[in-house]
């Protein structure tokens, strides 16, 4: 069996900057301070709304289904696979989702905000704009989007002024040992 001739492509130095240079922190500090306080408040602002996680718990969740099942009607902005999913799943779950959402929301904010565990929080918010925009809701959504999808590929250096600083070492990341 022939040995194959492994390439490594260098990085470039545009994205060797932003998603490896420890230096680039500070841009992803305000990156993450924003979109951190975007979802705290959006989650805070549940978690004390009765429609969300009190008496109603499941009633918000289960408005925003039904008009998303509306829209699949009316309108293409909703799929039809993603109408079926929240008519037959998430629906008859509203009040799961309901903590979910509000809970996911304030645990996303604080992690970007305290940079903790960045890049995971980061995939969890964007997984939640996600489903958002699959249910024909833009807002926001499509900028948290970008910015979280841009986190969570500097997840290395998003959390340098931050926890992850700290805590992704003792956690063993891949990168092993920090080079000066």
């Amino acid at each position: 069996m022939e040995k194959k001739e492994v390439i490594y492509v260098p990085e470039n130095p545009v994205s060797q900057f932003l998603f490896n240079d420890t230096r680039s922190g500070v841009f992803w500090l305000f990156v993450r301070i924003y979109l951190g306080w975007v979802w705290l408040n959006s989650g805070w602002g549940k978690v004390w709304n009765e429609n969300w996680t009190g008496e109603n718990a499941g009633g918000a969740i289960t408005g925003f289904v039904q008009g998303a099942l509306a829209k699949s009607m009316e309108t293409a902005d909703v799929t039809g696979w993603y109408a079926s999913f929240l008519e037959s799943f998430v629906l008859p779950n509203a009040k799961l989702f309901s903590y979910m959402v509000s809970i996911g929301e304030v645990l996303v904010g604080l992690g970007l905000i305290f940079g903790l565990l960045t890049g995971i929080a980061a995939f969890f918010g964007t997984f939640m704009n996600v489903s958002f925009l699959f249910a024909g809701t833009l807002s926001t959504n499509p900028l948290l989007f970008i910015l979280g999808t841009w986190l969570v590929l500097a997840w290395k250096v998003a959390g340098w002024y931050g926890l992850d600083r700290w805590i992704l070492p003792r956690l063993g990341t891949p990168w092993g040992k920090l080079s000066k």
